[in-house]
């Protein structure tokens, strides 16, 4: 059952607008991963269904994280069929988000009351992921359609909440070009985790670049 509800993960997207996006599939190394984000002061994760058994590491992320990192939402990502999601929240998810938008697992989702974010491509997209329920839609991929699709998109649905994932950088420039375009947060996985770092375990980098790109998140 997840730990948070939909409420409770937006605020903590609204306090800390960056979700890392990771995956490992050595169940100790994920787990210093997300202690240094949490160190960092993220406060949704996003660890990714890429690898086989990537739900036994989930369920341990899980359990490590209401011990180790208690304000933390662990969520999961690249879900795109309701099975699936449904095997995650089991294990504990707070959110669920996809790569694209399937509107039954928004209704699996919307069950459990635990937020769904699509990945979506356009405005009809949007659209329609907002009727099924979605509070908050990632537009992918991000580096693709640009800033300016976040512009052109909130001038005639400025209700529109947007997680944006590709293209996405722990720099100034970046970030603020995002926020100023009007997105509500962003998404972003191997520029805050390069390789190198995690292959020598540098922990203390990640959270640094953590909290280096969260004071550039702000519109």
């Amino acid at each position: 059952m997840a730990k948070f509800d939909k409420l409770k993960v937006m605020n903590l997207l609204a306090q800390a607008p960056m979700v890392p996006v990771f995956y490992h599939k050595d169940v100790e190394v994920a787990k210093a991963v997300v202690k240094a984000c949490y160190e960092g002061g993220v406060r949704c994760f996003e660890f990714t269904n890429r690898g086989d058994f990537a739900h036994e590491v989930f369920a341990q992320i899980v359990k490590f994280a209401a011990k180790e990192c208690p304000e933390m939402a662990i969520g999961v990502g690249s879900i795109v069929d309701p099975g699936t999601a449904s095997l995650y929240m089991q294990l504990g998810a707070c959110f669920v988000v996809g790569p694209l938008f399937n509107p039954e697992v928004a209704r699996v989702c919307n069950r459990r009351q635990v937020p769904y974010t699509p990945g979506c491509g356009s405005v009809s997209e949007v659209g329609f992921a907002q009727e099924a329920g979605c509070e908050l839609c990632k537009l992918f991929p991000g580096d693709v359609m640009g800033p300016n699709m976040v512009k052109g998109l909130m001038a005639p649905m400025p209700w529109s909440k947007l997680m944006v994932t590709g293209g996405v950088e722990p720099t100034e420039e970046n970030l603020k070009k995002w926020f100023s375009a009007g997105v509500y947060c962003v998404g972003m996985g191997s520029k805050l985790f390069p390789k190198d770092r995690v292959e020598a375990q540098d922990w203390q980098y990640v959270t640094d670049k953590c909290r280096e790109a969260l004071s550039y998140c702000h519109k």
